[in-house]
């Protein structure tokens, strides 16, 4: 009986320490999991404060993108405004030329088409042409005006009659009109660091002119005071820009959308009365 008992506490006493062993090893396998749990919370918070850092970054760098298109697209407006108000102008100018022309050929019809009294009217009128291709972009200047000097010396010298004169300055206003309303690449000679130089030039209608050396170097018509000088690019998006125009002009691709360098002072070009 005392070996039995003796046996029964010993087997007791086992299970009690297996027990306690297996309450010490859930314990510890427990305390390892808040462990890695707390770990990977930890990790979780930093990720997320990384993450809320980032957002906040690309919030800012957003809003100085939005305020940036914003400037940008105030630039463009004014300078569409500029461009459009610059074209009524020319279109207006015109107009009033056609109109004058008009009045001088019924007041020459109603003298007789040979009339020596309008000789004057006539000759005024070609200055006041030749002073509009002055204020105008610098396009074949001199090849223009020569037009128009041709006709005033014909008509002084009374190699044709004030009719006649008449007639071919409504001649060449239409061209002028066409010219206003092109957009081509032509060759002329023009000023660059006091020499001249044969350059290609894109002319958009009479408001813009842009220029390409042989040596691929791009620029811009620029007014200065009562006159224009041809100013070669420092920036090179600008030259870039300028050469897409270029590259287009050539392929007869005379629509679409380009972003040029524009000057303001291109577009003050004094209105004639």
């Amino acid at each position: 009986m005392t070996l039995l008992n003796q046996s029964q506490r010993t087997v007791k006493g086992k299970v009690l320490k297996m027990s306690l062993l297996a309450l010490m090893s859930v314990s510890s396998t427990a305390s390892v999991a808040d462990s890695s749990a707390q770990k990977n919370d930890e990790q979780m918070i930093q990720n997320l404060i990384e993450l809320r850092g980032q957002v906040e970054d690309l919030q800012a760098e957003l809003q100085i993108m939005k305020a940036e298109h914003t400037q940008s697209m105030t630039y463009l407006n004014t300078r569409k405004t500029e461009l459009e108000a610059n074209l009524d102008r020319k279109q207006l100018q015109s107009k009033q030329s056609q109109a004058e022309l008009v009045k001088l050929q019924e007041k020459i019809k109603s003298l007789g088409a040979d009339s020596e009294q309008m000789i004057p009217d006539v000759v005024a009128y070609a200055a006041s042409i030749k002073q509009g291709i002055e204020f105008g972009i610098p396009f074949k200047v001199l090849e223009r005006t020569s037009v128009v000097e041709g006709i005033e010396r014909d008509l002084e010298g009374r190699k044709i009659t004030s009719q006649h004169a008449i007639n071919r300055l409504w001649a060449f206003l239409e061209d002028e009109m066409r010219l206003a309303k092109e957009n081509a690449i032509y060759s002329q000679t023009v000023q660059l660091n006091g020499k001249n130089v044969l350059v290609d030039v894109a002319k958009l209608g009479t408001v813009m002119m842009y220029f390409k050396t042989r040596d691929n170097i791009y620029g811009q018509a620029v007014r200065q005071g009562q006159g224009w000088t041809f100013n070669v690019f420092d920036n090179a998006s600008d030259a870039e820009a300028v050469a897409v125009l270029f590259d287009s002009l050539k392929k007869q691709i005379r629509q679409g959308l380009f972003t040029l360098p524009l000057d303001l002072k291109t577009t003050n070009v004094q209105s004639q009365s």
